[in-house]
């Protein structure tokens, strides 16, 4: 049996670790040691993942989070390093593309535990993105690279690296199927809010690049009260978001912009599944709209979910139009777990 080191620490890696870590749980070749990096922290955008996701206790809590890129990365490797030190996994699993991605990878490859990285390839193309600087780096330490489409296969090879290269689907595409039918039994998000289906929008900002400066953030939120004129928008607030407007003296003076605490995968899938029209600036949010075949505009300039786009589901804030829908096939049929499993058993 292999003992693999799962490092996760925000929202959507909860999301992508839920179907893996089932497989893991019932399969007799992999034991699984979680270390959650507490980069998200906060009980609504923590602990109800855990609980609804149904997500194994971490066997590691590091509670790091705040603070510059550098300071919380190097924070995260010095305590993940001082566990696989004492552990000795025989792999180190990471999901995407944030610090406790880097964090993670960086502290295995130093000790020379091979490094098995989820959503490998995935290119913006913008290297002012911290995120994207993340999963570069950790591509290209990673022994197993599994990728969720051929796009991301193609990128790998422009980089040189074929080596350990598996195309797989989308994690996040089985937790959909798996976990809406639970969701929409549980969840009272739209009573709560008294929302009727198909009637409004839903709204999710946190990246970087909308939130570091008054500016940015300004032109992101006048985008969003400009698009509630059209349809009512329901805007769940990252703590970084609601800070940063906090810093900047910024108010949502738009009555159709309703802004709500974060909210947990069951309501948040609900809503989704129910909107009319998603703005988001989140990678896991485009495609969460398209697996509810709900049109999405994304706030950024570029997308390293280019499929989304291509076949109609998305375009960029600075687009006009979407082009015809089509079905995106590479996502897989809610069998990407098993294949990364099965992957794991010859590697």
């Amino acid at each position: 049996m292999k003992k693999i080191a799962t490092i996760i620490g925000a929202r959507p890696q909860f999301i992508k670790a839920a179907p893996l870590s089932f497989e893991f749980a019932n399969s007799d070749l992999v034991e699984e040691m979680c270390i959650h990096t507490g980069q998200h922290f906060d009980e609504n955008m923590s602990g109800v993942f855990f609980r609804e996701l149904g997500l194994p206790k971490p066997a590691y809590q590091l509670d790091i989070h705040g603070g510059p890129h550098g300071q919380m990365t190097g924070r995260m490797t010095e305590a993940i390093e001082a566990i696989l030190m004492g552990d000795r996994p025989d792999a180190v699993l990471v999901y995407g593309d944030t610090n406790s991605t880097l964090a993670g990878g960086l502290a295995a490859v130093k000790l020379h535990i091979p490094v098995i990285h989820v959503e490998a390839g995935l290119r913006s193309f913008n290297r002012n993105m911290p995120e994207e600087i993340n999963r570069v780096l950790v591509d290209h330490i990673s022994s197993v690279l599994l990728c969720p489409t051929s796009a991301a296969v193609e990128n790998l090879r422009n980089e040189g690296i074929s080596a350990g290269v598996h195309q797989v689907g989308d994690l996040m595409y089985d937790a959909t199927l798996k976990l809406t039918p639970i969701a929409v039994k549980h969840s009272r998000i739209l009573e709560e809010l008294s929302l009727q289906p198909k009637s409004y929008g839903v709204a999710t900002l946190h990246r970087a690049e909308n939130t570091d400066s008054p500016e940015a953030l300004r032109k992101a939120i006048d985008f969003l009260a400009h698009l509630s004129g059209d349809i009512p928008l329901v805007l769940p607030l990252h703590p970084r978001t609601r800070q940063a407007l906090a810093r900047a003296g910024i108010s949502v003076a738009a009555d159709r912009l309703k802004l709500i605490d974060p909210v947990g995968y069951f309501d948040m899938h609900v809503l989704l599944s129910n909107a009319n029209i998603v703005a988001t600036d989140s990678g896991g949010v485009q495609k969460e709209a398209y697996f509810h075949k709900v049109p999405c505009v994304t706030l950024r300039s570029e997308t390293e979910w280019v499929e989304t786009i291509d076949n109609g589901w998305n375009r960029l804030w600075s687009q006009d139009e979407y082009r015809p829908r089509r079905e995106i096939r590479e996502y897989g049929t809610g069998d990407t777990a098993k294949r990364i499993l099965e992957i794991l058993r010859s590697a």
